[in-house]
């Protein structure tokens, strides 16, 4: 049975740290995520609705709901954070799905976005020697752009009790050595 995806921030961030050690790994998410959410940005923000007066994306809907989940785990700053760095890259996405460009080029920026992104993540667990962590729990697709900001709110020393912990539970970040197999 997978786990829930209800689990607090730090708890998520562990388990997704076991798969993010190789500081090339974790290098590649600071591209390769945000990407995705870009893309997602782009490609949700074409399906357009209404609430009333208010005219929204899908794109929008699911800021809003992923923003509910993040701030929902029991790490305000982190939240806070993650869904700040959302809003902005499906801010930065939305003329990019206007429907005054051509389907063309909508689907070029967004499947495009997307294709890239997932190829530096690609990457990124090449250098891990360990599949994506999604693979076992596809919260982590959630948790993905949660790690990205968490690990530059790390580099600012900000949360270094989260930070303690997670090395504390899923070990230090390395280099992993490609001439020996994976452990």
């Amino acid at each position: 049975m997978a786990a829930s995806p209800f689990r607090p921030a730090l708890d998520l961030m562990v388990q997704y740290a076991r798969y993010h050690r190789d500081r090339r790994n974790i290098a590649t998410h600071f591209i390769g995520i945000p990407l995705i959410v870009f893309a997602i940005g782009v490609l949700m923000g074409r399906a357009q609705f209404s609430l009333g007066d208010l005219s929204l994306s899908a794109a929008w809907l699911l800021w809003a709901l992923s923003t509910l989940w993040y701030l929902s785990r029991g790490a305000l700053l982190l939240g806070a954070a993650t869904a700040a760095v959302n809003a902005l890259l499906i801010t930065l996405a939305a003329p990019l799905a206007d429907h005054g460009l051509s389907t063309a080029h909508w689907l070029a920026w967004g499947l495009g976005s997307f294709v890239v992104g997932w190829i530096f993540q690609f990457v990124g667990h090449y250098y891990e020697g360990k599949k994506p962590a999604f693979v076992d729990d596809l919260v982590g697709l959630l948790v993905g752009p949660m790690f990205v900001v968490g690990e530059a709110l790390f580099a600012l020393g900000l949360q270094r009790g989260m930070l303690a912990e997670i090395e504390r539970q899923a070990g230090p970040t390395h280099l992993r050595d490609l001439t020996r197999p994976a452990a």
